[in-house]
């Protein structure tokens, strides 16, 4: 019999325990039964979905329609395009050598398939895909001889595979009810899965449930044994529905479960306690704002005051619209901090970014920025800018300010988490764009503080990605939110270009910028990728993958247009591997209009403040993200004009990535955006160090549609741990959490 903590080294053959172990990390029987099925098909029907993404390797079954031999115009030889019907839609497969599987698919055959998605005009395709032909329904009940088999490629490979010492190859699997189709990968095919899943069920001991029968009554839930069974073999839909329901709600449980042990954890840690003064920095400051608070910048600034005063650590998520005024109020909770003797800390992503906070604090602050100085104010901190690529001499002046005291206000990049800066008297971390930065990091910095003290945490974003969303929606953070945007802003308008299809309207992208340079507005113009030389770090996120010669870097464009394209207006180049002091001064001059038309890569993501800045034009706007797109237009219409955001990209209109674009043209509210994203990319591997969304942890639970679930579990786990707080007096629980979270996981949690 088989346990669930057993090495599948134990209960499977050597070479697929090490394929599964190097393809999905499955160490375990467990694991494996947690390798749930991705869908389900039964005789006929369409086994991938409607639109899958690019891609994807997928696995389809159903009857060929058309099969017809093509000669290739470009070179010798054929091509076999075939038509495969399903009960969902039609598929098109084409096959490279013609003459090698003409005469074994043919029309009227029932087979599986399983390749790469690919599109060409909004249509998807599989191209030489690993094939598999079929018997059909009571054809046979045992299946077929290992000589019998027909098909090529891993489907062919795999069924042979299971063929053992002339014994018949079982496809009995395809008569079920409804056929489990697995996550797979090139290497390891949903077959391989599904027959080692098969074989240790058939073993498997009987489970004992760690949930208590009591509240498995109460949320109508099915035991666990009887759910890891139904949720690989099921009869009928209602097993599916039944199983799921039970293994949703255990995912849910053991996150809440964490959480809540977080949430205690964090109340008994011991924060400084910021109590607002009338006579100190912050009440000056307000008296000398030269603009009215918006209403809900005052009622943002008032929750956050309120978690300043109190002993325990502030953990709290600030998100506004792009322009929504974050700065501000961010600003007037780190001088609430600063009047009650600590010092605070700003984690900026960029230099650029850095710098730019810098002088705009500075210039709201006035002389109260001004300590030491003879026309300073008597309440007066300094504000300190610490950032990689500076002087010896300059980090040395900035690191002495952060040390002694002097510095209330220390605004960094990554060189703040270096372990030769020291602060004074930390009170608070405020993270800009906190995506932008590992938890780990953010950690480094906040344990800066003497001993015994935690500092209260504020984190800003004006999109928020979809881990942020998740730990949100799971309780992690307290949250609040700005959607008012300042008096005088106009929504931005964006619009997308098909440069494939209308090199026209490229021309014209390039003709509006001239049109508000002869206004006397400016431009930004934003590539993927800096050049020819690019690596991996230099690339924009989502462009890692891309082909360099089908994206236009932005050292190529900038000579473009200043030399053929707008060699009448001037041009500017800005990106990441320009030294520091150049970055500042191209920087500077676009800031002073001396630059009219801006080349740039995503260094001016995020932060950036020129508000006579009023068009963009996104060059691949495909290898950007959703959040990227969002807060790259965010940097026009900042001023009392309207902003205008082109997007250009190569795909054609009706694929997904156009669809994509299409969807962030047609809305300017970031949240909306954020739920688009966190559907595109599903809610990111929200218990591990990855926040891009390409993995998760979750693999039933959805954030977006299972808020229920994840409420009942809270409510649930909050009682527990609020009786059993190291789930002692509950082991089942437990080991259900370690079962969801390894130690890694649980430590990195710990981190947050």
């Amino acid at each position: 019999m088989v346990a669930l903590t057993d090495s599948l080294e134990q209960v499977l053959d050597a070479e697929t325990a090490q394929a599964l172990a190097e393809a999905f990390d499955l160490q375990t029987v467990e694991d494996l039964l947690r390798h749930y099925p991705s869908r389900y098909a039964s005789q006929g029907r369409d086994l991938a979905e409607k639109e899958p993404p690019e891609g994807e390797h997928i696995t389809i079954i159903g009857r060929v329609t058309k099969a017809d031999t093509v000669r290739m115009k470009s070179r010798h030889g054929s091509l076999l395009k075939v038509v495969l019907a399903t009960e969902a839609q039609t598929v098109d497969v084409t096959f490279f050598n013609a003459q090698k599987v003409s005469h074994v698919i043919k029309v009227g055959v029932r087979a599986m398939f399983s390749g790469t998605v690919k599109y060409f005009r909004g249509k998807w395709s599989l191209t030489h895909p690993s094939y598999l032909i079929l018997p059909e329904p009571g054809e046979s009940e045992h299946g077929m001889d290992g000589g019998a088999l027909k098909g090529a490629g891993n489907l062919a490979g795999i069924a042979r595979a299971a063929h053992r010492a002339g014994a018949e190859v079982d496809l009995a699997v395809f008569e079920r009810p409804l056929i489990p189709i697995y996550p797979a990968t090139r290497s390891v095919e949903s077959w391989t899965i599904m027959g080692a899943i098969g074989a240790i069920l058939d073993q498997l001991d009987q489970i004992k449930d760690p949930l208590p029968p009591d509240i498995r009554g109460e949320q109508a839930l099915i035991g666990l044994d009887e759910a890891l069974h139904k949720i690989h073999l099921p009869d009928s839909r209602d097993d599916v529905g039944l199983a799921s329901s039970r293994l949703r709600f255990d995912e849910a449980l053991a996150l809440q479960l964490v959480l809540a042990q977080r949430r205690r954890d964090n109340d008994a840690r011991v924060a400084p306690a910021c109590v607002p003064r009338d006579d100190g920095i912050a009440v000056a400051f307000d008296e000398r704002l030269p603009f009215e608070l918006t209403d809900g910048q005052r009622e943002v600034a008032g929750e956050i005051s309120a978690d300043l005063e109190r002993s325990r650590p502030m953990s709290r998520l600030l998100q506004g619209e792009v322009g929504s005024g974050k700065t501000i109020v961010a600003l007037r909770a780190m001088l609430q901090v600063i009047d009650a003797g600590y010092q605070c800390a700003l984690l900026a992503p960029t230099e650029v970014l850095a710098a730019q906070h810098a002088r705009s604090l500075r210039a709201m602050l006035g002389d109260l920025a001004s300590a030491g100085q003879l026309d300073a104010s008597e309440h007066a901190t300094r504000v300190s800018l610490l950032t990689g690529s500076m002087s010896v001499p300059a980090k040395r002046s900035a690191m002495l300010e952060i040390v002694n005291g002097d510095a209330g206000i220390v605004i960094g990049t990554h060189a703040l988490i270096q372990d030769s800066v020291e602060f004074f008297n930390l009170g608070m971390v405020v993270v800009d764009e906190q995506h932008r930065f590992g938890v780990e990091q953010r950690d480094r910095l906040r344990a800066r503080a003497r001993e015994g003290i935690t500092p209260h945490l504020l984190v800003m974003t004006a999109t928020p990605i979809p881990r942020t969303i998740a730990m949100t929606v799971l309780g992690d953070l307290d949250v609040s939110t700005l959607r008012q945007l300042p008096s005088g802003r106009s929504p931005i308008k964006s619009s997308v270009v098909p440069a494939g299809q209308k090199p026209g309207w490229v021309a014209r992208a390039w003709e509006r910028i001239r049109e508000e340079v002869a206004d006397g507005r400016q431009a930004y113009v934003v590539c993927s990728r800096i050049g020819d030389a690019d690596t991996g770090q230099d690339k924009s996120a989502g462009e890692k993958d891309a082909p360099e010669q089908n994206t236009m870097a932005a050292v190529d464009l900038y000579e473009r247009l200043s030399t053929q394209i707008l060699p009448d207006l001037s041009v500017g180049l800005l990106h990441g591997r320009q030294p520091s002091d150049e970055k500042d001064m191209v920087m500077g001059e676009f800031n002073a209009g001396a630059i009219d038309v801006l080349v740039c890569t995503t260094v001016v993501e995020v932060g950036v403040d020129v508000p006579n800045a009023t068009v963009m034009v996104i060059v691949d706007a495909d290898r950007f993200g959703v959040s990227q797109l969002h807060q790259l237009r965010g940097r026009v219409g900042r001023g009392a004009h309207q902003g205008l955001c082109i997007l250009i990209t190569q795909m054609s209109p009706g694929s997904p990535a156009y669809t994509r674009l299409s969807n962030v043209a047609a809305t300017n509210d970031g949240f909306e955006l954020a739920q688009l994203d966190l559907e595109t990319r599903r809610e990111g591997d929200i218990l591990g160090a990855a926040q891009s969304g390409t993995r998760t942890t979750l693999r039933l639970l959805s954030l977006l549609a299972h808020e229920d679930v994840i409420a009942s579990a809270a409510e649930y786990a909050g009682r527990v741990v609020a009786e059993d707080p190291d789930l002692r007096k509950h082991p089942g629980l437990a080991a259900m959490v370690n079962s969801a979270l390894d130690t890694a996981r649980i430590d990195y949690l710990e981190k947050t």
